[in-house]
């Protein structure tokens, strides 16, 4: 794979991917990669998931951090610096440490605490700078000027690209009659080496990229598309605005298709992949289960290889998609009833919802709004449920005891 506009020409080859699988020997998990019956029934395919989220930092990111500096400590240097917000900064701080070679992570500011205490766990020092990756990297290059550092891009390096593509030679080492591999795309770092490593085993194996519909930028490059990435992604692992030179060119020459997938699949994948595939991922992670999700006909009966990069998703941010999608699904619904505002009226509601089957998880009582009788209050109830089905039973069963009772869309608009 030659970089156009390089001085040199620099080449990723399935013998440096295997020769990078034996520098990574014993120095990173050796990740399972199991068939989901859960999926695959649901999906009538052999899904595979090749757990890259057992890795040290939770993902992908430990290979081609390894590779890279073990290289980088080989050479005389005064350590290195990396630009991420989150896994690259990660797996770099993590293999530096035990490589004993000094680390620098610029992050942007508005990077989650959390992932900055874990950065600086593995000994980096932190730098909080601009206010995103790409606006960091300025910053990055005057440091690195400064103290005469190593930059450790995350996707657009050689070393980096040979150590993500040994993913591939497990995967197909464990299940060779894999019919497709299904990966994430940010900067085609992953994707490249894992499409060098598959083809050269076997041809004929479909390689298929998945980008956020936000951040298609590989996609758009590949097609010779004006580039729009931009705004609010739960994939922020695979939010890059501007693939790599030497991905790219090898995206376009191995890598079959890209699918775009928008949020709202990407939020589902998320909640599909914990609820019926029993693996917590990130969003980034979950993309290739929302790719072949909205693809079904194309996939079917077929044994498809999903690479789970990343598990390294905010707890806050999971818990708010697990409970969005049990209301999405009719598991949990906020019921707004009007009541008498009497003793034992409430508890009368209660007995109707607990006989139908359903779980009251919150109640809120309204009685002090203009908007509300005097003599009448409205109970707010959320109440979890079996199905959507279940959910119009306890509203009827409510309203045929005389409780008027209608299904809230969201916090502020409602539904008769």
């Amino acid at each position: 794979a030659t970089v156009a506009g390089q001085n040199r020409s620099m080449t990723i080859t399935a013998s440096e991917i295997r020769d990078a699988a034996e520098t990574l020997d014993g120095q990173v998990v050796r990740t399972p990669i199991v068939r989901s019956g859960g999926l695959s029934d649901a999906l009538a395919a052999d899904i595979f998931l090749k757990l890259e989220t057992l890795q040290r930092t939770g993902s992908f990111k430990d290979r081609g951090a390894f590779v890279k500096l073990k290289q980088v400590a080989q050479e005389k240097n005064n350590g290195i610096i990396a630009i991420s917000a989150g896994n690259h900064a990660q797996g770099v701080a993590y293999h530096a440490q035990r490589l004993g070679i000094a680390a620098t992570i610029v992050m942007p500011k508005g990077t989650p605490f959390t992932k900055i205490v874990r950065t600086q766990g593995f000994g980096a020092r932190v730098v909080l700078e601009g206010d995103s990756v790409s606006d960091a990297k300025p910053y990055a290059d005057e440091i690195a000027d400064k103290e005469g550092l190593v930059f450790v891009h995350p996707y657009d390096d050689p070393h980096i690209i040979a150590g993500q593509g040994t993913i591939a030679l497990e995967m197909l080492a464990d299940v060779p009659e894999l019919d497709a591999i299904v990966v994430p795309i940010g900067g085609g770092g992953v994707i490249g080496g894992i499409a060098v490593a598959a083809k050269d085993i076997n041809p004929r194996i479909e390689i298929i990229g998945v980008e956020a519909e936000l951040y298609p930028s590989m996609y758009q490059a590949v097609h010779g598309l004006a580039p729009t990435s931009g705004g609010e992604t739960i994939a922020e692992g695979i939010a890059v605005k501007a693939p790599g030179q030497l991905t790219q060119e090898i995206i376009e020459r191995l890598v079959d298709d890209i699918i775009l997938v928008d949020e709202l699949a990407l939020e589902s994948a998320v909640q599909t992949m914990a609820e019926t595939g029993k693996v917590i991922v990130e969003g980034s992670g979950a993309a290739p289960l929302a790719a072949i999700t909205q693809q079904q006909e194309r996939f079917a009966g077929k044994r498809i290889g999903l690479v789970a990069c990343g598990a390294n998703i905010d707890s806050r941010l999971l818990s708010s998609i697990l409970l969005r999608g049990m209301i999405r699904l009719g598991k949990m619904a906020r019921l707004r009833v009007e009541i008498s505002d009497q003793p034992g009226v409430l508890a009368q509601v209660a007995q109707h919802i607990g006989a139908t089957g359903g779980n009251i998880v919150e109640i809120y009582h309204q009685r002090m709004f203009y908007d509300v009788p005097v003599k009448r209050a409205e109970a707010d109830i959320v109440v979890e449920s079996r199905d959507s089905a279940h959910v119009e039973e306890i509203i009827n069963r409510l309203t045929a005891a005389g409780f008027r009772t209608r299904r809230l869309d969201d916090t502020t608009s409602e539904t008769d």
